[in-house]
């Protein structure tokens, strides 16, 4: 659920006539989005509606009300640009020791399989594959999948393993869904994702272009935001459309029992970084 804080109100008397407000410029929303990076307040997230044209800044439960004010007065220079809303839980990345795939003291769960010529990958979160070198297919940690061989958290949150073990399989399929190619997402689309915890859970994508502030200096940019929940161990899973995948699972708020808000890294900018494609 989001509590919505207005950031600026209108000067205008009781008895004026009603008016279609005007969407701000891009310079002000830019300034304003500049403005609410720049305070550095973990569990915060931002990107513009583009129904409003506004800025709209969520804030998690961690997120102090002084910290609230700071925001206010930070995006009040900019008047009319910006919203302030509250979101239901703790933004965090997804990350648990469980099932999926399995490192040193945590999970994540595998994103999609991808190849280069006849060597196979899978793309998963950044934030799992960042410092660990090997992943195994169960928490015992006795059967190796293979290597990480690329990592980019933060600003972005991909992360690229390599099969190495010839008796892992790996299916172009997301559960019983055979992917075909990618797709952009864009706001309004009915969308799935598949984790290792919760399983497939779908809903719609919600903003786009997303900046999520997760605390300790890590922040993700160019995210996509959804309502479909997710929780711990399912960092990293796949979002995708049909037989299309659009996504990986970055990190959100709340869980699977109350509902929550979930952002993904677009899987097109990981596979033409490394000339990967799906199959």
């Amino acid at each position: 659920m989001f509590v919505v804080t207005a950031l600026a109100v209108s000067d205008t008397g009781a008895a004026a006539a009603p008016t279609t407000a005007a969407a701000p410029s891009t310079a002000s929303v830019s300034g304003a989005a500049s403005a609410v990076e720049s305070l550095g307040i973990a569990g915060t997230s931002w990107a513009v509606d583009e129904h409003t044209g506004q800025l709209r800044v969520l804030a998690d439960s961690t997120v102090a009300d002084a910290d609230l004010a700071r925001i206010r007065q930070a995006t009040g220079h900019f008047a009319g640009s910006a919203t302030l809303e509250r979101l239901d839980g703790r933004l965090r990345t997804l990350l648990s020791g469980g099932d999926g795939i399995y490192a040193a003291g945590w999970r994540c769960s595998a994103g999609v399989n991808v190849r280069s010529g006849s060597t196979y990958y899978f793309v998963t979160a950044g934030h799992c594959t960042d410092g660990t070198t090997t992943w195994y297919t169960g928490s015992a940690m006795t059967t190796t999948i293979g290597p990480t061989i690329a990592t980019s958290f933060p600003s972005d949150d991909f992360g690229v393993v390599r099969y190495s073990n010839p008796a892992v399989p790996h299916p172009g399929t997301i559960g019983t869904v055979d992917i075909t190619g990618t797709a952009t997402a864009y706001v309004g689309q009915s969308v799935c994702r598949r984790g290792a915890t919760t399983g497939v859970r779908c809903g719609v994508v919600t903003a786009l272009n997303v900046s999520v502030n997760y605390g300790s200096g890590a922040i993700v940019y160019g995210l996509i935001q959804t309502n479909i929940c997710a929780e711990p161990g399912d960092s990293g899973g796949p979002l995708y459309a049909g037989d299309k995948v659009i996504g990986i699972l970055s990190g959100g708020s709340g869980n699977c029992t109350s509902g929550g808000t979930t952002y993904y890294q677009p899987i097109q900018e990981v596979l033409n970084a490394y000339g990967l494609s799906v199959y």
